[in-house]
């Protein structure tokens, strides 16, 4: 039967250079003859797939040519399926080529796991394989090869001697059946233990061969240590689930289920899970990878650190976010009692009894709720459903600056994000470290900080914290600042905040993608091997980080640098159109305010916004004063000349107004402006030849902005008009930001919470409404805009236009929104947030300004400070290290020899893997 095979190949279309096509060829899997054609031929006959060429370039200066440039590359182009298919009968030849051994028994077997293809003899099958007795064999029947395993032809593993030796008091495994696990597939071998005098348990012995036992007490089974450590990281990388890793290992066993094989998918997981032994002087949190760039003392400190001037401390602060993930929630499906975890707080997750007791003693103790705004994590921490759930989540206590889970900084939520659990592993968290600086980082901090000391007395005496004697900070993550009252995204912002660099606190959200994958599996565990498995897998993520801590803070001070020296020209030009009596006031309230929170925030807006209602009352006042100094130009026993404009643009705003109230304002309008009226005489002519009535919101009102520049209009309607129309605008600036507002934050809620096409919907409804109500205030600043456009030059009004920009669509995002290509601290603030306070009082107004409050707190030049400091923190972590693994390797006294150098050995490498880290960095 003929078989085809499709291969598929991009390359450049005929119609346009810039564009790519598809190409298939089809071709046939039998041999075909290619003696008479040449290797041009065959490359126009057959089409490259890959078309792979060296990269180098051309010697002559035409590389800038780009007809040279492709001719230069079809002459160079390297066609590798091309040249391999004449080939491709020899490589099947060869794939099946044996060849033979030098014995003198019947030649009937080779091995798929050796190197070469040679056929080997019964004698030499098992000599050579003395060390090697998991390789897969296979048998000659004549006409084809059969898998046989080396237990059936003779060949018995001995432990506790060297391979080859004999024992002479064996002990065969219990009924001669044991099982082996390995990367190459599941084994079973003939297996002898040592029952000499001298000689160890059985499960040492297994664990000396490089097996680890499935049991204590007469273990049958055992899987290679390469097969756990293949596991290990497979299960970093991929997050495979232990069920579907054994079977694929048991279908690398026979892929074709005609051999049963032994199922031992409950002993691997038994293993995958195993007692430890001689830990039991393991200290709390010892077993995590540390963060070697966080301020440890007596490791990345320099001496007398404490004896820093107190303008210098801030760089030894320590950074901690706390955030909860109730994707991470577990079924009740066990207890502490059957399934035991095995770290008992030497990792990440808190101990377990202590923890639990005092959640038992407090537990009765209701949330305070929220005097912010509604923050489900706060006011629905009692109500959350826990059905059928032993744990709703977890908490965490993350390194925020460099995103690495810290020792005793995880634990159990078992119903919602609760303060009482929280604040343990805050303080758990921080009890390694003695920093005088702390900067905590939550959500909730506005709330969660109130009663945080008062809560810390209820806790056991080990975590209390001397806190009189420490500068302790609270900021609100810069992503869900915006979901915040005012006055607590100013009071909790980091970039209100000196000496914190360019820190945005969104570590644990970084991590949360990195360990969600694992929830599905981890939340039908038990409790122990819930924990066990976290603890894994947060440790392997604080270990690739730590890994890649050189090229990433190489690329953040390199940035920090070019933002420094950027926002610092930006800072100077902005500062030199600013009097210096007022710099130096505002600098003066800053330092007041960073030094006590007391004193009056000066970031909180002093400017009342402009609008329309409050300058229609000044208008209102001042034609009383004109009355009363007899000045009032008023032709209307009821109607001022403010009035009128004052109603004209209400009508403006509302179309669907009654036509009557339309007519009354005209013919008051004709004695105001007496040009008027040869105007309304000619659209009245124009209707009545046209036998039409135009509809209330067609009717053009004619205020003294609508008309033509040459028509006369008194003074006080273009002033009373101008006043009118610019409160208008600040008024729709004042609705455009509002609504803006209100679309991020329902935007924000829809994406969090929102699941299932009915609520989608709705959701989706919602927005279109917040979106229209936008656009509707954009339309009434148009309007307004517009008008002032048009009386600007009759009143000679000059400089308004800076302040008061056309409205384009981009403008109308929040403030903390990037476009395309911008970052948090590259980001161009749209000049509508810029704009409330800037008409009267340019102190007030500037005040205002985020860029300028922003570059004098100079973020990204403490933030290059923050990094040299700890990039060098990075580097005596490591080095400290280095000689402390180098001291462990005669810390630990063995009665046997073989264990002493064992254990050197170990620790020895362990400072060259830290040595061979310091060099890379560096």
């Amino acid at each position: 039967m003929m078989i085809t095979q499709k291969l598929f190949a991009i390359v450049p279309s005929a119609s346009c250079n810039d564009s790519l096509s598809l190409r298939t060829t089809f071709l046939q899997s039998q041999p075909l003859d290619f003696g008479e054609m040449t290797q041009t031929d065959l490359a126009e006959s057959l089409f490259d797939t890959w078309n792979e060429m060296p990269l180098s370039e051309p010697d002559n200066g035409e590389f800038g040519n780009e007809d040279n440039v492709l001719s230069t590359m079809k002459k160079k182009r390297i066609q590798p399926l091309c040249q391999w298919i004449p080939e491709w009968s020899s490589y099947l030849d060869e794939m099946i080529h044996e060849c033979n051994c030098k014995g003198e028994g019947k030649l009937l077997y080779h091995c798929h796991d050796c190197f070469g293809v040679e056929i080997m003899c019964h004698m030499c099958v098992l000599n050579k394989h003395a060390h090697n007795p998991l390789h897969r064999i296979e048998e000659w029947h004549g006409t084809f090869f059969v898998r046989i395993s080396l237990k059936s032809l003779g060949l018995c593993v001995q432990l506790g001697h060297h391979p080859g030796e004999k024992c002479y008091n064996p002990e065969p495994a219990m009924a001669d059946d044991f099982v082996v696990i390995d990367v190459h597939g599941i084994h079973e071998i003939g297996l002898d233990f040592c029952g000499c005098e001298t000689t160890q348990v059985h499960y040492k012995q297994l664990l000396h061969a490089r097996w680890f036992p499935s049991t204590v007490s007469n273990p049958q089974t055992a899987a290679t240590f390469a097969l756990m450590e293949f596991f290990h990281l497979l299960s970093f990388e991929s997050k495979v689930l232990a069920y579907k890793f054994y079977y694929s290992i048991a279908r690398r066993t026979d892929n074709t289920s005609i051999t049963p094989i032994r199922d031992c998918y409950s002993v691997f997981m038994h293993m995958v899970c195993h007692d430890p032994c001689g830990v039991d002087a393991t200290s709390a949190g010892a077993c995590a990878v540390l963060c070697p760039a966080c301020p440890q003392p007596g490791k990345n400190l320099p001496d007398n650190w404490e004896n820093a001037p107190q303008e210098t401390r801030w760089i030894y602060a320590l950074f901690l976010a706390i955030d909860a993930n109730f994707w991470l929630k577990w079924k009740l499906v066990s207890s502490d009692n059957v399934d035991l975890s095995l770290n008992a707080g030497w990792s990440y997750f808190v101990e377990e009894t202590v923890y639990k007791q005092y959640l038992s003693e407090c537990g009765c103790e209701l949330q305070e709720k929220s005097t912010c705004v509604s923050h489900n994590a706060v006011n629905m921490a009692d109500i959350k459903t826990s059905r059928g759930l032993a744990v709703t989540g977890v908490g965490t206590v993350d390194c925020t600056r460099h995103d690495m889970k810290l020792p005793n900084g995880v634990g159990d939520l078992q119903k919602g994000e609760k303060y009482l659990n929280m604040d343990y592993l805050v303080f758990s968290a921080i009890l390694s470290f003695s920093i005088f600086i702390l900067n905590l980082l939550y959500d909730v901090a506005c709330q969660w900080h109130k009663k945080l000391w008062t809560h810390m007395d209820s806790m056991p005496p080990h975590l209390h914290l001397a806190h009189e004697n420490k500068i302790i900070r609270f900021f609100v993550l810069k992503f869900h600042l915006n979901a915040h009252i005012q006055s607590c995204q100013t009071t909790f912002s980091f970039n209100f905040s000196k000496n914190v660099g360019h820190t945005d606190g969104e570590a644990p959200e970084r991590g949360w993608a990195n360990i969600n994958c694992v929830a599905l599996s981890t939340k039908e565990m038990g409790p122990g091997a819930c924990h066990n498995t976290l603890d894994d897998h947060f440790g392997d993520w604080n270990w690739k980080k730590i890994t890649m801590l050189g090229e990433q803070m190489l690329h953040k001070i390199k940035q920090a640098s070019s933002r420094s020296k950027l926002h610092r020209e930006e800072l100077h030009e902005l500062e030199r159109t600013i009097p210096a009596l007022s710099l130096s006031a505002w600098r003066s309230e800053i330092i007041l305010w960073e030094e006590d929170h007391t004193k009056s925030n000066p970031f909180e807006s002093r400017v009342v916004p402009i609008t329309q209602a409050a300058i229609q009352c000044q208008l209102a006042e001042k034609d009383a004063a004109d009355l009363q100094a007899g000045a009032d130009v008023s032709l209307h026993a009821e109607i001022s000349p403010s009035i009128l404009i004052v109603s004209g643009i209400d009508l403006q705003d509302q179309h669907n107004t009654l036509q009557h109230r339309l007519d009354n304002w005209v013919r008051i309008q004709v004695l105001y402006m007496p040009a008027f009226a040869p105007i309304c005489s000619a659209e009245e002519a124009n209707q009545f030849q046209r036998a039409t009535t135009p509809k209330p919101e067609d009717f053009k009102l004619w205020l003294p902005s609508e008309l033509d520049p040459h028509i006369p209009c008194h003074q006080k309607l273009c002033n009373c008009e101008w006043e009118l129309h610019y409160a208008q605008a600040h008024d729709a600036l004042n609705n455009v930001q509002q609504n803006i507002r209100l679309f991020a934050h329902l935007n924000m809620f829809k994406i969090a919470n929102v699941r299932g096409q009915c609520a989608s919907t709705r959701a989706c409804t919602t927005l279109d409404l917040a979106t229209a109500k936008m656009h509707a205030s954009k339309a009434k600043y148009d309007v307004a805009w517009a008008a002032l456009v048009a009386l600007a030059p009759q009143l000679g009004k000059i400089g308004w236009s800076d302040i008061l920009h056309p409205l384009l669509v981009s403008d109308m995002r929040p403030m903390g929104d990037f476009i395309q290509g911008q970052s948090e601290g590259t980001r161009g603030i749209p000049w509508i947030w810029k704009t409330p306070g800037v008409l009267q009082d340019n102190d007030k107004g500037l005040q205002d300004s985020d860029e300028w409050l922003s570059g004098l707190q100079a973020h990204w030049s403490k933030e290059v400070t923050l990094l040299l400091k700890e990039m060098y923190r990075v580097l005596a972590f490591l080095t400290w290290q280095v000689e402390w693994w180098s001291g462990l390797s005669s810390a630990r006294h063995f009665k046997r020899l073989a264990n002493i150098e064992g254990s050197a050995a170990y620790a020895k490498h362990q400072s060259m893997l830290q040595q061979g880290i310091v060099e890379k960095f560096r």
